[in-house]
């Protein structure tokens, strides 16, 4: 075992240098062709468990330097994972493993750089787990899974709104009764503020347009309004405004905000930051002027 783990540390150096030496491009080429030549990624993944700890940190670094290294300007990691998309439930499901959730979780957020990944672990019954992982009481995991999930999330643009096309329903479903609406505090913060990054996104504008034209959603986000929070409120308030500029608002959408209309106004005056910041009170004075105009 001491052998291997200075086996694994001299292949680590020769990606990443060290103090005496820069990494080469042929000596990178060189063990990436091997490392998928030879299967040697799979052996990494799949014993990762029987190594020492130091070993495991030197390993996980090598399997996520190799997810960007070219060979003849490709990435060749693609096509490895493409035909071995078993390794990727592994470290999915590595998450249920307490000592090596965070291991395979880096591994896995270097691998979903790669396109084809990311849509293979965007599939219903993976990303289905991922908001159970979210959910585990150890905060170091969850941090890490809710890592994961926003990379899924945010990095593959048009993939991401392909798959939110798709599955709209479950998934808000999911994400507004397990994460914006849990008893954890973080999640909830984490939780409405991603979901403000999609929803702005211009790759996400129908996916935007469809979410603001539910009164369930309305409801959820106007008590994260009154959350005592201020990140929480000004998060949630990125989104409310969305429900409230919306020029072709369904009837249910008008019927709420006119019954809460004085309410909302005595929130929004509320709602203030630490510092001046001209784009949000514009925001607020523009969503505050739709609102008293509502009859």
């Amino acid at each position: 075992m001491t052998e291997l783990s200075s086996s694994i540390r001299e292949v680590k150096i020769v990606l990443y240098g060290n103090r005496d030496s820069e990494p080469t491009a042929e000596g990178c080429a060189q063990v990436t062709q091997e490392f998928f030549r030879e299967n040697t990624l799979r052996l990494l993944i799949v014993c990762l468990p029987k190594l020492s700890l130091e070993a495991r940190n030197d390993a996980t670094q090598i399997v996520a330097n190799l997810q960007r290294q070219q060979v003849q300007s490709r990435l060749i990691a693609s096509d490895y994972l493409e035909a071995n998309k078993d390794l990727l439930d592994l470290l999915i499901s590595g998450y249920e493993d307490i000592n090596m959730a965070l291991h395979y979780g880096l591994m896995l957020r270097e691998c979903i750089r790669h396109q084809s990944i990311a849509r293979y672990v965007l599939e219903f019954d993976k990303m289905k787990k991922f908001f159970d992982y979210i959910e585990i009481p150890n905060f170091d995991i969850s941090s890490d899974a809710y890592l994961t999930f926003k990379e899924l999330m945010t990095r593959h643009k048009s993939t991401v709104a392909e798959y939110l096309s798709k599955n709209f329903e479950w998934f808000f479903a999911e994400y507004n009764t397990r994460l914006l609406s849990s008893s954890n505090y973080i999640i909830r913060r984490q939780s409405v503020k991603l979901l403000g990054d999609m929803l702005l996104d211009q790759s996400n504008t129908a996916i935007m347009v469809r979410y603001v034209s539910s009164k369930d959603n309305l409801m959820i986000l106007m008590n994260l309004l009154r959350e005592s929070s201020q990140n929480i409120q000004i998060e949630a308030f990125r989104v409310f405004k969305l429900f409230v500029v919306n020029q072709k608002k369904p009837p249910e959408i008008r019927t709420i905000l006119i019954t809460n209309q004085n309410k909302l106004l005595r929130l929004l005056q509320q709602i203030k930051l630490d510092k001046e910041d001209e784009q949000f009170e514009g925001d607020k004075a523009q969503a505050t002027r739709e609102i008293e105009a509502l009859k």
